[in-house]
């Protein structure tokens, strides 16, 4: 929201100096983010060049004689202006002055052996815009030796202010001015609005189809208007604030939507086919709006339509056809109210973003409907002339103010300062609201233009923003003696290991959206139960994620498109596959592309490296489970995967037969086609929260920790099994043979071969045996090998390779 510091005043009538009114502005919660004050142009004299020679000793550069209107002599310059000339009006810089373009405080010197006092100045130097191929060149009737600033109104101060969605208000130079008064900075002036007599009954009658989109519709035509350019006073204030004047009955509804919070709407009268229908748009209907656009409109939306169609997107912008111009004559003012969640959603899914559709969506005060068009009405009456008829208002039944029951003692409660009754009750007063009571608890009437208050909390909030948020005394926190149970929850604590474990893994860790495109929640296992929004922020955004994978993949892609094709991302967060509190879980997810593999080193390495693979993968998803405390020795692996992942080398990680832990793999190329990625790609997904909770230890007793005096020892072993039978399921026959001595089984080799026969899979294992009793003599390393042998053999067919 911008608004000059002249136009603040219209409105509060205040001594305070800006810096003042800067301040006091931030402390109520209307947060200043910029003014632009050009205060420095103020040296700067408007000044007329009376000769123009050429310099001795340069060809580009001029001696001048300029008169800046003081009734002295005349001053000598050196300028390189192409065109400097005799009769030039323009901008004049004395020594001493400051130069913000350039960044240089004027001295007489010297300019090749000629004196030069002082420069006249282009818009660059002066800091208004890039040009400079040139000095200011003012019209012939500028005021020689009066103040360049005031001349071009850059004198009066821009306050941008950063608001919060909640304050509707507050999107009017005239709220912002109710505030600052009702804060002791001034008094409220210029707010009383005159109706207008009409003459006769407004031809246009107004009919609404869809009450619960419009709740109120005000209308006016004004007859016998001469449309032209506005007064300067307007157009150097809606140029202040970053508008295009137009024209008068254009410029006078910005002017009402920035002044008061009130977006109108003016229709050439003459453009308009019969009476007016407020009504929901229909399939197949478009209209080419004021931007030129042509955009079409669904039944979700809300238009304003005349007998021969649509004549303006309601809310949000009005149609070309019946928008006015330099012949318009007979004009239709008209002021309504609108749903603001229909125009928010209209907005987005038009892509139209326009200070009318701001205010609407947010909030507008119904009770300024009628004076909107009474104020615009003046206005065009002073500037255009015209004969004004009756309004027309149709649908509005009135306001019917909200009552919050407000006991005092809760400004105490949330707060800790004690403000009195009489200054709380005062406050606010100040504000619009009407409190009511004698009690601790007091019934207040919330004002029409403050939608966004509707408990106690809210006003408490007013209070103190007015009372002094700076007034609340600093309080440290009590510390406790010790700290009797963990800080963190386990899921906290699981998704930080996680997410340090898969760094250490060289992973650098992506944040992506919860909302994804419909069709890549179905590719990932959204379907019917793809927990959709009810009113997305784009149309790709649609769903929220069932799997951390998509936004992944998507992160990788991205880079490669940049010339990084070998990335490591994962990302710890929450996936929906419904809306139910059991249907959002934890999830540890990671994807490589490309060559971006990790060796037992722990190095990163690329170059010749083979492609990332479905083992890379598997070793991701293990580190991030063991990191959350599962116990790896136990886990179970199945082949196979989500669709989304290649049947033949992914794999499902399992915590005995129901308990599924993650999931793993190369993805499959019609995943990859689907999402519109390229590469070698592999990923993971574990679920954080699946994790069954450690069992607990008891605390009476330490429990010992026992090591062995006798050396370990590893043996290899290489058994012959059919090519169906899994490595896993070899591993834990060999682990069950003896577990006291054997202490961990891990595969090194797998071998497939003629030699072998067909159908067959040579698998190798490395068993360490620890002894814990005494030293294992050759007797019982053979024993104990006879046992591995059998106990593989039994569970699995397998033989030991020759």
């Amino acid at each position: 929201m911008k608004l000059t510091l002249s136009w603040l005043k219209d409105h509060l009538e205040t001594d305070a100096s800006l810096t003042e009114i800067v301040e006091r502005l931030t402390s109520i919660g209307l947060e200043v983010e910029h003014v632009d004050d050009k205060a420095g142009l103020k040296p700067f004299v408007i000044a007329k060049v009376l000769t123009a020679v050429q310099h001795p000793d340069a060809d580009r550069l001029r001696v001048l004689t300029v008169d800046t209107g003081d009734g002295k002599a005349p001053i000598q310059v050196v300028c390189g202006a192409p065109n400097a000339r005799a009769g030039l009006i323009g901008a004049f810089a004395a020594p001493g002055t400051y130069v913000p373009g350039i960044d240089v405080t004027l001295t007489v010197g010297k300019i090749r052996g000629v004196e030069s006092h002082g420069m006249m100045c282009s818009e660059r130097e002066l800091d208004l815009s890039d040009e400079h191929h040139g000095i200011i060149d003012l019209p012939a009737d500028a005021p020689v030796g009066t103040s360049f600033a005031a001349y071009a109104h850059l004198d009066d101060p821009v306050i941008e202010i950063n608001l919060t969605p909640n304050r509707p208000d507050a999107t009017s130079v005239y709220g912002i001015a109710r505030d600052l008064a009702a804060s002791g900075l001034g008094r409220l002036v210029g707010g009383a609005i005159m109706p207008h007599a009409g003459s006769g009954m407004c031809p246009v009658k107004v009919t609404i189809e869809a009450p619960e989109l419009c709740p109120g519709f005000a209308l006016r035509l004004v007859k016998g208007v001469k449309n032209g350019p506005s007064p300067k006073w307007l157009q150097q204030r809606l140029i202040a604030i970053g508008l295009r004047p137009i024209s008068a009955l254009v410029d006078i509804t910005n002017y009402v939507t920035f002044d008061r919070g009130r977006p109108l709407h003016v229709f050439d009268a003459k453009k308009v086919a019969g009476n007016l229908t407020v009504r929901r748009a229909r399939d197949g209907e478009k209209v080419q709006a004021l931007d030129d656009r042509e955009y079409a409109l669904t039944p979700e939306m809300c238009v304003i339509a005349d007998e021969d169609g649509v004549e303006s997107i309601a809310g949000i912008m009005g149609g070309e056809h019946s928008g006015c111009d330099e012949s318009t004559t007979d004009v239709l003012i008209e002021s309504a109210l609108w749903d603001p969640i229909t125009t928010a959603r209209t907005g987005r899914i038009l892509g139209i973003i326009s200070d009318a559709r701001y205010r609407f969506e947010r909030g507008v005060d119904p009770e300024f409907m009628v004076p909107g068009v009474e104020l615009a009405t003046k206005l065009v009456l002073d500037f255009c002339g015209g004969t004004p008829t009756e309004m027309e208002v149709t649908g509005y039944a009135g306001h019917t103010p909200k009552i919050v029951a407000f006991p005092l003692s809760e400004v105490k409660r949330l707060t800790g300062i004690e403000v009195p009754r009489a200054e709380t009750l005062d406050i606010l007063s100040r504000l619009g609201f009407e409190p009511q009571g004698t009690g601790d608890i007091v019934d207040v009437k919330v004002p029409s233009w403050r939608p966004d208050v509707d408990g106690k909390a809210d006003l408490v909030e007013e209070v103190m923003r007015i009372h002094g948020v700076d007034n609340i005394v600093p309080q440290p926190l009590g510390s406790h003696d010790a700290v009797n149970s963990k800080i963190l929850t386990t899921l906290q604590i699981r998704t930080r290991t996680a997410k340090r474990a898969l760094a250490v893994r060289g992973m650098m860790e992506a944040v992506t959206w919860s909302f994804i495109p419909a069709k890549h929640a179905e590719l990932f296992g959204g379907g019917q139960t793809a927990l959709k929004l009810a009113n997305p922020i784009a149309a790709d955004m649609s769903d929220m994620r069932p799997s951390l994978l998509p936004g992944l993949i998507a992160a990788a892609q991205r880079n490669a498109d940049k010339g990084i094709g070998d990335v490591a991302l994962f990302e710890v967060s929450g996936t929906y596959e419904g809306d139910g509190a059991d249907q959002q879980r934890r999830v540890a997810a990671g994807v490589r592309r490309g060559t971006a593999k990790l060796d037992g080193s722990g190095r990163n390495w690329a170059g010749n490296s083979g492609p990332v693979g479905v083992f890379d993968a598997k070793a991701d998803a293990v580190a991030a489970l063991e990191a959350c405390g599962a116990p790896v020795d136990r886990l179970q692996i199945e082949p196979g995967g989500p669709d989304w992942y290649h049947p033949g080398r992914s794999g499902t990680i399992k915590l005995g037969p129901k308990v599924v832990l993650g999931t793993f793999g190369e993805f499959h190329p019609k995943t990859l086609e689907a999402l519109d990625v390229s590469g070698p790609l592999c990923g993971f997904e574990v679920f954080v929260d699946a994790v069954p909770e450690p069992k607990a230890k008891p605390t009476r007793t330490k429990p010992k920790l026992e090591l062995s005096a006798f050396q370990a020892v590893k043996r290899d072993f290489a058994f012959v099994v059919d090519r169906g039978v899994e490595a896993g399921t070899l591993v834990r026959a060999a682990l069950a043979a003896d577990k006291k001595l054997i202490t961990g089984v891990s595969v090194f080799d797998v071998f497939e071969g003629a030699s072998l026969g067909a159908a067959k899979k040579s698998i190798a294992i490395e068993v360490a045996i620890q002894p814990v009793e005494k030293t294992l003599t050759d007797e019982d390393f053979e024993a104990l090998a006879k046992r591995i042998v059998e106990n593989v053999g039994k569970q699995t067919g397998g033989v030991l390779r020759a």
